[in-house]
């Protein structure tokens, strides 16, 4: 996810990157700024996907290829306090491996 940024383009919160309760196509464009600008600058992702309601297609592509690349760059990438929402669609999707999530049964015990 390397681009072309500059330090004056790093973001001013460096914590984790929230996702908005509807994380639709519209939102994606947005993700993957954040996701690049976290990869540059932080050396890790971390998402926090507590208050997501639903969670599109777009969104969960950008999530596998910000894991994938964190993975091939020895970078930490990880999904904080998943809703119910959430790691209910990404099992539904068979995405959890992909995204590295636990399953549904290990997250809510």
């Amino acid at each position: 996810m390397n681009s072309m940024l500059s330090p004056l383009d790093a973001p001013q919160d460096a914590g984790p990157i929230r996702l908005l309760a509807h994380n639709s196509t519209v939102a994606a464009e947005d993700l993957r700024v954040r996701l690049v600008l976290a990869a540059d600058f932080q050396g890790r992702i971390e998402v926090d996907a507590s208050e997501v309601e639903s969670v599109g297609q777009a969104v969960l592509q950008l999530l596998i290829a910000a894991r994938i690349d964190a993975e091939q760059n020895g970078m930490p990438f990880e999904i904080l306090n998943p809703s119910r929402a959430f790691v209910e669609r990404v099992t539904a999707c068979c995405l959890a491996d992909a995204i590295g999530l636990a399953t549904e049964k290990d997250v809510f015990q």
